[in-house]
């Protein structure tokens, strides 16, 4: 059975790429560019994992991880924390809001698939 793998990305080039690459190493995606509807998402098909973008339009990964982590229905489901800022203090400030780990943009596309499956394996 594959992972699925809910995407939270709102630069449509950055989602697409992750997408196809994430799909090529046989991971099921579900993709959305908000952090309000990764929430309701999250909520009715329980993904094994969501990646989500730090610097989203409206709430912040960051607030939309919280609120995740405060539902009991997704508290359980590890959220990575995708940033292109990854600076000195950042992975203390993810990890304090509930998130397992980060991935920093742009993305290695070679490595991305084995990064996810680590944090899966936790």
């Amino acid at each position: 059975m594959k992972a699925k793998v809910l995407l939270v990305e709102d630069n449509v080039m950055n989602q697409r790429l992750a997408e196809f690459v994430l799909e090529r190493d046989g991971f099921e995606v579900i993709a959305t560019a908000s952090a309000e509807e990764a929430i309701r998402i999250a909520g009715k098909m329980l993904p094994d994992i969501i990646l989500m973008d730090m610097q989203l339009p409206g709430m912040d990964g960051l607030e939309a991880t919280g609120q995740l982590k405060q539902n009991p229905l997704t508290s359980a489901i590890p959220v990575v924390a995708l940033t292109a800022h990854a600076m000195i203090g950042d992975e203390e400030r993810f990890i304090s809001s509930g998130c397992e780990g980060y991935i920093a943009k742009p993305i290695q596309t070679r490595e991305l698939a084995g990064m996810v499956k680590k944090f899966l394996n936790q």
